[in-house]
């Protein structure tokens, strides 16, 4: 009897560890995904009255909730600061992170980076009687960035002196204001700045900003939830959703 005992305590515990382990490591927690991300980043991600998953909206929102209908589950948002997005993804607090994010070396080393989604670039905003017209022209102006963003690595190793700001709109609103002359962003967002606000313009130089590909940040092995994300993003790629997605969000804040 004790024996028989033991060993349904026994299998008792490794069935409660079995549930702990998927919990943490699998594909989401009871049937919920939940994405992290920084709402601040239009048309990517955005608050609005009424978005695609509550109160949140864009191309990475859309994309997310396709993401959890295609595996049975429902995506939920955890709006944060960007810089605080991986350490919450390695904590366990959220599932996955979508955000516009650009799947560096030095990420990999600490995350899982999903199939490239979306291939970005970064633009510089000035005001339209600016002289800037190329990076270079910024050696001796006041630059505003996002931080953590990848306009913020891109100034740094051209070693310009800059200011960082938390939002998006608070760095346009220092140039608008003419607090400072230029802020270097991506080029999808900087195209929804600039139709915000009048006296704007978008500054392109390709030979001082390469190409980065965007993709969606799982937790160091969990493989389980990476090839599901995978398998979804390489079927929206092959089906024409993600470029829909773009063309669609992309207008929609063009002509706000």
């Amino acid at each position: 009897m004790k024996k028989a005992t033991k060993v349904m305590a026994l299998a008792a515990a490794m069935v409660m560890l079995a549930g702990t382990l998927t919990a943490c490591g699998g594909s989401g927690k009871g049937g919920k995904i939940t994405f992290g991300t920084n709402a601040e980043f239009p048309p990517f991600e955005f608050v609005a009255s009424q978005g695609v998953i509550d109160q949140y909206d864009g191309i990475d929102m859309a994309i997310a909730k396709n993401i959890a209908e295609q595996n049975g589950m429902t995506a939920a948002i955890e709006n944060m600061e960007f810089d605080s997005l991986l350490v919450a993804l390695q904590n366990g607090q959220i599932d996955a992170v979508i955000a516009g994010m650009t799947a560096t070396d030095e990420r990999r080393e600490t995350v899982d980076f999903s199939t490239t989604y979306y291939t970005a670039t970064q633009v510089m905003i000035v005001k339209e009687d600016s002289d800037i017209a190329t990076a270079a022209d910024m050696a001796d102006k006041k630059i505003c960035v996002i931080q953590g963003y990848t306009g913020e690595i891109c100034v740094q190793d051209m070693g310009y002196p800059y200011e960082a700001f938390k939002k998006g709109t608070e760095a346009v609103m220092e140039l608008v204001n003419g607090k400072c002359d230029v802020v270097v962003i991506d080029s999808a967002t900087a195209q929804k700045y600039v139709s915000d606000n009048e006296g704007l313009k978008i500054v392109e130089d390709a030979s001082a900003f390469e190409s980065e590909e965007y993709a969606i940040a799982v937790q160091k092995g969990n493989t389980e939830l990476l090839e599901k994300i995978n398998k979804s993003i390489e079927g929206m790629l092959a089906d024409g959703t993600i470029n829909e997605l773009a063309v669609k969000y992309t207008e929609a804040v063009s002509e706000e």
